[in-house]
């Protein structure tokens, strides 16, 4: 919530301006940019670093544009700035271009900030910037939830909660030790407040501190430096991150459908230069070529860790959609979707999300007469509606994703085995007898991963999927929005709907069948009696359309696997005494296979979850801050079946 006194933004919750009234540009240049040294710090960065700014307030993003501006002025081409910021209430677009526009001199930056900027969701908000030199990432919620969740090492804080006299929550020394926790040696620090238990609290966390003349009206502020950070807690080895000495210059990326090419993408925007290694002739050639898929987040109203992952990569994956690919109809569509309540169980899961604190585009509850009116279709029940879901043709966005002066396709190389080489890199040597190698291989190919030892005791399968094609004729060409319930239907893209999908555990044939065209069918009556009864008069009998299947690779949660690979014999030697107690704790790094990494088993969500993992895993290889919270990459960690393994065995 957000009021305007004066032409200024006030918060009437905190009883606060968000920035000096003498003038907000020249506050924090006195107070954040100077306080910490950073045009000093930037101009000194080594080629390919990186350098992490953490907040406590994002407000209006000025602190964010000014430090952008900064970086860009004084930092080498090929250094990468992460601004991380927490915000218990994000302002709305039209708010935070209201602010934006006090300072026209950040005209370019604030431009781009408000293209990719929306309602916010609760949870973690990853924005990337100028080709993947500048990332942000905004942790909506309360700090004293989200900060203990971040995965970063800071090297410079702003402190700029509202005053410490109206928002104490963001200055107690409880939280002063969780920003300790993510400091080194060296950190900097610096805040406009000077007040007592501000200085006391940082110095209590490990903060040396000193009064530095203050901006304005305000006689002294406040800077430090970590000179003894605060011990992180206790987190087990393969839950931690693997050690990254030096930033790598190369990759390989083994498969070539959504998880690959977004993991390519994320890499090269960071500077490193990718080897794109697919099988088949041409990209997405597995379920990623499916003609159309549907973005958008089912939910649980219990706050899972897929849930926090679905929030977070749906978001983002609709921001690099709007960056990469037309809303044309073709490549993808902005049409929404609608999620219908169509059983007692289904009904209680939305009543239960639709009581908790969305923003509306995000998602709303609407009832059978407004959900009929949005899809243009008469649709029997209520829901929720993803007002900027859609479908996308994911072809389209691999080949998006892979467009990029740093990534090199090759098709038709058939991976057979990995060797890791003396120097410590990776060579991927392919059926024919050629070969390639790279600091960092990443193996995205599905159930195909498992072909290679070091990944073949992921406890991967396969779930078969087949859409049905329908023409567009009749009243199917006025569905406006995709309607989701069992199954779903799409409108239609260049004159077709799919229709689907059929869910075939551990079933590996592809060929169509007119069995599974009949049950997709059946399907739409459910979420259409219309649409089915118009289909059925004008196709006649089903079973003989057109359709695709292909193979979806999933875990035994069904959760993604993303992350770092450990060697995995080394693993169930070295934390065997789990199987005798599950609460051991364990000392000393997990036996890493350094560089090596996975992106695989993202099912039916791929579109929501591969775009997101790529950006984990170019974090985690390049020892960047992370864009989920701790508790979801824990849940994606492809070490968690074997520790689960070891713990069942201790009970």
């Amino acid at each position: 919530m957000i009021d305007w006194v004066d032409g200024q933004p006030y918060s009437p919750r905190f009883g606060d301006v968000y920035f000096s009234r003498a003038g907000g540009i020249e506050e924090t240049r006195h107070v954040f940019l100077d306080g910490n040294r950073l045009a000093e710090r930037f101009s000194r960065l080594e080629p390919r670093a990186s350098f992490a700014v953490g907040e406590t307030g994002f407000g209006t993003g000025l602190n964010f544009l000014c430090a952008w501006r900064l970086f860009v002025q004084m930092a080498r081409p090929d250094a990468r700035l992460h601004f991380v910021s927490t915000e218990l209430e994000a302002l709305s677009p039209g708010d935070l271009g209201r602010a934006l526009a006090l300072w026209p001199e950040l005209g370019a930056e604030a431009s781009a900030l408000l293209a990719q900027w929306d309602e916010l969701a609760p949870g973690w908000q990853r924005f990337v910037f100028a080709g993947g030199r500048v990332a942000l990432t905004v942790l909506v919620g309360d700090a004293r939830e989200t900060l203990p969740q971040l995965d970063a090492e800071i090297d410079a804080w702003f402190l700029d909660g509202f005053s410490p006299s109206k928002n104490p929550e963001l200055w107690t020394p409880e939280l002063m030790r969780v920003l300790s926790q993510h400091s080194r040696v060296g950190t900097t620090c610096a805040t406009y407040s000077s007040a007592g238990s501000v200085r006391r609290a940082l110095e209590g966390a490990g903060f040396r501190v000193e009064k530095v003349p203050g901006f304005g009206p305000k006689r002294e502020s406040l800077r430090g430096e970590c000179v003894a950070p605060v011990a992180r807690n206790y987190r087990l080895p393969w839950l931690r991150r693997p050690a990254t000495p030096t930033a790598p210059v190369d990759a390989i990326v083994i498969g070539g459908g959504l998880a690959g090419t977004a993991a390519a993408a994320s890499l090269a925007a960071r500077g490193v230069e990718v080897t794109l290694i697919e099988r088949r002739t041409a990209l997405a050639g597995e379920a990623s070529g499916n003609a159309q898929g549907v973005l958008y987040a089912k939910l649980s109203p219990h706050g899972t860790a897929l849930s926090g992952l679905l929030v977070a990569g749906y978001q983002f994956a609709l921001r690099e959609l709007a960056q990469r690919l037309p809303d044309d109809g073709v490549a993808w569509s902005r049409c929404g979707v609608l999620q219908l309540a169509g059983s007692a169980d289904e009904i209680a899961r939305q009543e239960a999300l639709a009581a908790q604190k969305w923003p509306r585009s995000f998602l709303r509850p609407i009832d059978a007469l407004e959900a009929s009116t949005i899809a243009g279709v008469d649709v029997p029940h209520a829901g929720l509606f993803f007002e900027r879901g859609g479908w996308v043709h994911p072809p389209a966005l691999c080949a998006a994703f892979a467009r990029h002066e740093r990534i090199r396709v090759t098709t038709a190389f058939d991976a057979l085995r990995l060797e890791r080489l003396s120097s410590g890199r990776w060579s991927v040597a392919s059926r024919n007898g050629t070969s390639v190698d790279a600091a960092i291989v990443v193996l995205a190919a599905g159930e195909d991963a498992r072909a290679f030892a070091e990944s073949a005791h992921l406890p991967t399968h396969v779930i078969r999927g087949q859409l049905t094609h329908l023409p567009a004729i009749g009243d199917g060409a006025r569905l406006a929005t995709v309607l989701c319930g069992e199954g779903y239907v799409a409108p239609a893209r260049s004159g077709i709907h799919c229709l689907g999908a059929t869910f075939g555990i551990r079933d590996a044939r592809i060929e169509v069948r007119a069995e599974d065209n009949q049950s997709n069918f059946d399907l739409l009556h459910a979420l259409s009696p219309q649409l089915w009864k118009a289909f059925a008069q004008t196709i006649g009998d089903p079973r003989g359309l057109p359709g695709r299947a292909a193979l979806r690779c999933v875990a035994p949660d069904y959760l993604p696997i993303a992350g770092p690979l450990t060697d995995e014999a080394v693993f169930a030697q070295r934390y065997a005494r789990l199987s005798k107690d599950a609460t051991t704790r364990f000392d000393g790094d997990a036996p890493w296979l350094d560089g090596l990494f996975v992106s695989v088993a993202h099912g039916s969500r791929g579109l929501s979850t591969a775009p997101i993992a790529g950006e984990l895993i170019a974090a985690q290889a390049l020892g960047e801050p992370a864009p989920l919270a701790r508790t979801v990459t824990d849940a994606l960690s492809p070490s968690r079946f074997r520790a689960r393994g070891l713990k069942r065995v201790s009970r």
